[in-house]
């Protein structure tokens, strides 16, 4: 059951991206989708907290530095950077430059943090540095920079994310950080994203989701909850549900399928497809995110797909017993 509640999670986090893009695509910004991913995640985060544990809406005053940084360049730097590379990447792309984060946490748990981190990690980092010249095909140059710099730049902010987090983690609930950084974030985010921009209107306006296969148009409120419930929410809990069974390290790497299901839903729905030299770029960037996964020797691990698709929930998962790696 752990593993299909991971693959399960893999699914509709991976479907997520293409979402993203349609309501951007219907004329929302990135900055406004979001602020409706933050606002209605920690809504569902602080109703369920109020009936599980609301000890959790106390929050102690030295923790309040590190929620901010968390909430700030963990969520809603992460997640603005993330749909902007989206709007100008194919979805596939976008989320594999992402995924570099869980190397970029590797090298800094390395070379600062002067933990042990097993060799596979340079096999990684080459598999990695190989793979992704060969998905932007370097030689022809037919990703966007911009785009580009804006999933590098996402990938800076999950790493801190991670880093920060993994901290924090320890001091207080998952479901706890989750609401109180989402929070954070969209109070943050509210003086820039420009909802006063937006009319009550918009959620009645018409979203194509026909994709390549015709028109059907849908009320923009209907991606907008798919967004926040079965594109957040709901992955989130399946992800919980899969750690319950397995261990962190063979539950990050089924999530690692995330990146295979953006493309496949990209593909089919969108016409993102990719060359056949592209997928073989794509399948060895993926094998050296999955060996990143299991590099490092310490006591923590990373999961990089609930931080990036639902904010700050847990993301770091203490190893009960090491050898189980």
């Amino acid at each position: 059951m752990g593993y299909v509640y991971a693959l399960l999670a893999a699914v509709l986090f991976g479907a997520n991206g293409s979402i993203t893009k349609v309501t951007m695509e219907a004329g929302l910004s990135p900055a406004q989708v979001t602020q409706f991913r933050l606002v209605g995640t920690a809504i569902i985060a602080g109703l369920v907290l109020l009936v599980l544990d609301r000890r959790a809406f106390r929050l102690p005053r030295q923790q309040w530095p590190v929620m901010i940084v968390l909430g700030v360049v963990g969520v809603a730097l992460l997640q603005a950077t993330y749909a902007a590379a989206v709007q100008l990447l194919p979805v596939g792309i976008a989320l594999l430059l992402e995924y570099t984060a869980v190397l970029m946490v590797a090298l800094f748990a390395y070379f600062v943090l002067k933990e042990q981190v097993k060799t596979r990690l340079w096999v990684a980092i080459a598999l990695v540095l190989v793979g992704l010249a060969v998905v932007a095909q370097i030689w022809a140059s037919t990703l966007d920079l911009l785009g580009v710099v804006l999933a590098v730049a996402a990938a800076v902010c999950l790493s801190v994310y991670f880093l920060v987090g993994e901290h924090q983690v320890s001091r207080t609930s998952p479901l706890a950080v989750s609401f109180w950084t989402m929070t954070i974030a969209a109070v943050f985010w509210a003086f820039v994203s420009g909802w006063w921009e937006l009319s009550p209107a918009i959620f009645s306006a018409p979203v194509d989701l026909g994709g390549v296969h015709g028109e059907l148009l849908v009320p923009m409120a209907l991606p907008l909850a798919w967004n926040v419930v079965l594109g957040s929410f709901a992955p989130f809990l399946l992800s919980l549900a899969a750690l319950r069974h397995l261990p962190a390290t063979a539950a990050g790497i089924v999530a690692s399928s995330e990146v295979i299901f953006a493309f496949a839903v990209a593909w089919i729905w969108l016409g993102e497809a990719l060359g056949p030299v592209q997928i073989i770029g794509a399948a060895i960037v993926l094998g050296g995110i999955i060996l990143a996964q299991t590099a490092r020797s310490s006591k923590v691990v990373v999961d990089a797909d609930l931080a990036l698709n639902t904010g700050p929930i847990t993301t770091i998962v203490e190893r009960e017993d090491s050898s189980r790696e």
